[in-house]
């Protein structure tokens, strides 16, 4: 069989409800690898919330981060990183926007260092993954750099008109996605940036065609991935915009829903 390019996203994909990688769908993705297939994680997370899996499966290839503002490949140097900051002026100027919007916090991340404007101790074992350098304090004086992704943590009922605003003023310069529960959560990247920007890089390096990439997704944030991917497969715990356009709806994270599409499409029994 050709070799295909298998992208996965995690949270709500490949990862259960616990965070972990079921042993049905760790031995299955084994075997996609042994049978000459390439495996790769497609993220909103950044490195460091990813590294875990990604060692977990030995996987040798490039990964995306924030949703596609960051490619790059953990054991490869001769690939070209490619980061995609926003313009820190921007962030700026949507934070004094928002101001108006009942929101709980305001995270910027740039590469792996977070900065949060209001100590939260409820996330913090989140945003401390991988150890960070964690800066708390007004978004305004400690933020410097342009950041990779900001973050705006706000109650779900808020999270449409927040989206909304987002969309009306800062189209042209950002591009916005919800995160699921248990944390309701708006994430901002540079206008242009997806998960299918980052993986087209990906397969070209890997030369893989479009037709043979199999992605996996669950959320907002998977859409143009699924989309592009020549199947594109949503998990049955998925939002109904992604199952509309998938090519295929499996089991759920918790039902190894990927392991059952691998095995039946790759022939790995």
């Amino acid at each position: 069989m050709e070799k295909h390019l298998i992208v996965l996203d995690l949270d709500g994909t490949l990862l259960t409800d616990t965070q972990t990688i079921s042993e049905k769908t760790k031995q299955t993705i084994m075997k996609a690898k042994e049978a000459g297939h390439q495996v790769m994680i497609a993220t909103g997370r950044p490195f460091r919330a990813s590294q875990l899996y990604y060692n977990e499966l030995m996987l040798t290839t490039p990964i995306v981060n924030f949703n596609g503002a960051l490619v790059h490949h953990p054991k490869n140097k001769s690939f070209k990183l490619v980061h995609s900051p926003m313009d820190i002026g921007v962030v700026h100027d949507v934070v004094d926007s928002v101001d108006k919007f009942q929101y709980k916090n305001l995270i910027a991340e740039v590469m792996d260092n977070v900065f949060i404007h209001t100590e939260d101790q409820s996330m913090m074992n989140i945003f401390k993954m991988g150890d960070p350098d964690v800066t708390i304090g007004n978004l305004r004086g400690n933020l410097n750099e342009d950041p990779t992704s900001l973050l705006i943590h706000a109650n779900e009922e808020n999270v449409p008109s927040i989206r909304k605003h987002l969309e009306d003023v800062h189209a042209e310069l950002i591009d916005h996605r919800r995160w699921g529960a248990p944390f309701h959560i708006v994430e901002i990247v540079k206008k242009g940036l997806n998960k299918a920007v980052g993986i087209s890089l990906v397969a070209k390096e890997l030369n893989i065609p479009r037709d043979r990439i199999i992605a996996f997704g669950d959320e907002d944030n998977d859409l143009e991935m699924i989309d592009y991917a020549g199947i594109g497969v949503a998990m049955a715990n998925g939002i109904d915009q992604l199952k509309s356009i998938a090519n295929e709806v499996t089991l759920s994270n918790n039902e190894d829903g990927i392991a059952n599409v691998l095995i039946e499409r790759l022939k790995l029994n």
